[in-house]
């Protein structure tokens, strides 16, 4: 602690939010004031040693949870053998390794190849390089409430707004259809109905958007990540797979947020049987450290001429050594089961609260990525941010690190570390749902 001349103490959680203030441009964004030191498995110590409860690690980085030993001991034996020396310039095992588990994990036909990247946002960069290259087009198509990164095209392949005012002009050949909205459009009550309906809608933005034949790739997230944690139809994903083998074009999932064991398999598309061209991954797999990839088949990953994709960090060693070890611990402790078995449990605590209040309009998820979204009065039309904004308050009050999402902010997701043990689970729930009690009394 330090003292001010006014004779205040000051906590080292405000001191060094402070510090913040004053050389971090205030562009990076801040969801919370806590200031945290270390973190073990689903917990987090801020400064002062208080205990907190992370339920979003880190934005769905940290599925296998802090300070793995066997991750740490992986960093730290590949740092003192080779740092960098750039995939460009000479080949080295981790690269190699590394691409070797992802083709295994996450086939895309036969000849399933992989590229290294440093973030999410490269990932889906290198995929539409890739994607134009493969088909001599240009146009790429996505979803309205998709998110894919902060880079410029990233950015206008993103919806929402706030994430990209003022950064214009964006990049040309970027077209946009509406995602389905199974809580608004009926996709609960004829799900089969439901997806068809909104295939025919892609279909007609062949006529009124953009060209079928002038379309390189449709991309998008099997389940929307800061749109809501928008799972897709299985349907739909199955129709637009006809869709893009009917038309030639390639049909790209982002799967940055919802891969690596979140949503109770290694990439969602597969609890839907649903195959890709390319899909991209990053956050959890890297197990804290920034690594991501593109994976897709070997027809189209070779289709590129050398040089138009990479970089220079792009699988760095270390980061390679931390995802090779964060991918054997994921499958030796089967994550993958576990997520489900925490999806069921955070829904159908999640669902007790939408019982008892009617700003509650909706549960929803796959795995263990899950949300729940208010409105005032349950009024689909009036979303209640601001009651998120409180009740996320109330749970930082109370030790519980949790996020929202949604174009308007009003969606509670819920991105645990899926080594969470069901009683430190519970108590997360339990603070969640005090905080929903006391806002919506």
């Amino acid at each position: 602690m330090s003292v001010h001349n006014s004779g205040h103490v000051q906590s080292a959680t405000d001191a060094l939010l402070a510090r913040r203030e004053a050389v971090v441009s205030r562009g990076v964004p801040l969801i919370s004031r806590f200031a945290v030191e270390r973190g073990v498995g689903a917990l987090l110590y801020d400064l002062e040693g208080r205990e907190l409860i992370d339920l979003s690690s880190g934005i769905g980085v940290m599925n296998g949870g802090h300070s793995d030993p066997a991750v740490l001991a992986a960093i730290s034996a590949q740092a003192a053998k080779l740092q960098h020396v750039c995939m460009h310039v000479a080949t080295y095992e981790p690269y190699v390794a590394l691409c070797e588990r992802l083709v295994a994990l996450l086939p895309h036909g036969p000849g399933t190849k992989a590229m290294l990247v440093n973030s999410g946002a490269e990932a889906v960069e290198n995929a539409v390089k890739i994607a134009r290259q493969t088909t001599g087009r240009s146009g790429i198509l996505c979803l309205t409430g998709g998110y894919h990164g902060r880079t410029l095209l990233c950015m206008t392949l993103t919806s929402k707004v706030s994430y990209k005012h003022g950064c214009g002009p964006f990049a040309p050949e970027v077209y946009r259809v509406d995602c389905p909205d199974a809580l608004r459009d009926g996709g609960y009550t004829d799900p089969e109905g439901f997806a068809a309906r909104e295939l025919a809608k892609l279909r007609g933005a062949f006529k009124t958007r953009v060209a079928a034949s002038d379309l390189a790739a449709i991309l998008l997230e099997p389940v929307l990540g800061e749109g809501g944690f928008v799972p897709l139809p299985a349907a739909y994903l199955r129709g637009l797979r006809e869709l893009c083998d009917e038309h030639g074009i390639l049909l790209i999932f982002d799967e940055v947020q919802s891969g690596f064991c979140r949503t109770g398999a290694w990439a969602a598309h597969q609890v839907h049987g649903v195959v890709p061209d390319l899909s991209t991954y990053a956050k959890a797999m890297g197990g804290g450290l920034p690594i991501a990839a593109v994976v897709g088949s070997g027809r189209v990953m070779d289709a590129v001429q050398p040089g138009t994709i990479g970089g220079t960090f792009g699988g760095n060693p270390i980061a390679c050594a931390a995802a090779l070890a964060t991918i054997e611990r994921l499958s030796a402790q089967d994550l993958c089961a576990r997520a489900r078995v925490l999806g069921e449990r955070m829904q159908a605590r999640l669902r007790g609260l939408m019982a008892r209040h009617p700003e509650v309009v909706d549960v929803r998820g796959l795995g263990a990525m899950v949300a729940m979204e208010l409105c005032e009065d349950g009024d689909l039309g009036r979303p209640a941010g601001g009651l998120v904004k409180e009740i996320l308050a109330g749970c930082h009050a109370r030790g519980a690190l949790v996020i929202s999402a949604g174009t308007y902010g009003n969606v509670i997701r819920l991105l645990p570390p899926l080594v969470i043990t069901d009683e430190v689970l519970e108590r997360g729930l339990d603070a969640l749902a005090a905080s929903v009690e006391e806002v919506l009394a």
